[in-house]
């Protein structure tokens, strides 16, 4: 069974991935003068800042911000080979890469997913998009920070982690999974390069973690044992 490639989520997220392909900060209305009026170096500061994410990604809430079709590929692969049955999720969006989880959970024989988003009109928006995929009974949506939503009520084991949310929260996420990763989970980073201090964490020896650069945006990383020392 594959349920990522046959109906009703295949073709449901064809339509999902061209939607994020054309999509474009310079040419969305509501954030285009915003965006567009933003020099270069202070674009990739706002992206690195662990102060003022919430400004930029509330104005960023009709930009789908969406891993890639071969991230999407890549979240069913790890998940069903690793035959997990539950998954954090920081970063919802429109719920692409939660479709790729969630089909993954599906096929696997089920399990739980939890998903955390902040901006309210994407969560409202990944519901509809998972209802329609016929996967919303595996995925717990929590809207909100998830510094605030994450830090509470998580599985007692979890098998894989992804990390596509705020940049510079990702050493703050991991923090508060981590006590739940079971030896050989898996975490995925996209787009790890924004956050300089997670990529440390995860590569350091004697961190509890076996980390790799995975392609050209993705950090994969696998926990070894226990809590980190």
């Amino acid at each position: 069974m594959n349920t990522l490639t046959t109906t009703p989520v295949a073709p449901l997220l064809e339509r999902l991935f061209a939607e994020s392909d054309a999509s474009d900060p310079a040419t969305t209305p509501s954030v285009a003068a915003y965006w567009n009026g933003l020099a270069s170096e202070e674009k990739e500061r706002l992206i690195r800042s662990r102060t003022e994410y919430a400004d930029f990604y509330g104005r960023m809430k009709d930009v789908p911000l969406a891993v890639s079709r071969q991230t999407g590929n890549l979240l069913y692969m790890l998940a069903r080979s690793s035959r997990a049955m539950s998954i954090i999720e920081f970063g919802t969006s429109v719920g692409l890469s939660t479709i790729c989880l969630a089909s993954a959970l599906h096929d696997n024989g089920g399990g739980r997913l939890v998903t955390s988003e902040f901006a309210p009109s994407k969560i409202a928006r990944a519901r509809i998009n998972l209802t329609e995929a016929g996967l919303a009974d595996l995925v717990e949506f929590r809207e909100g920070d998830a510094l605030d939503t994450l830090s509470r009520d998580l599985p007692d084991s979890v098998d894989l982690l992804l990390l596509d949310g705020a940049k510079a929260l990702y050493p703050d996420i991991l923090d508060l999974v981590a006590p739940r990763l079971r030896a050989g989970a898996l975490i995925v980073a996209d787009n790890a390069d924004f956050c300089p201090p997670y990529l440390e964490r995860v590569r350091s020896p004697g961190s509890g973690y076996l980390s790799v650069r995975f392609a050209d945006d993705i950090e994969l990383s696998i926990r070894l044992y226990g809590e980190p020392s």
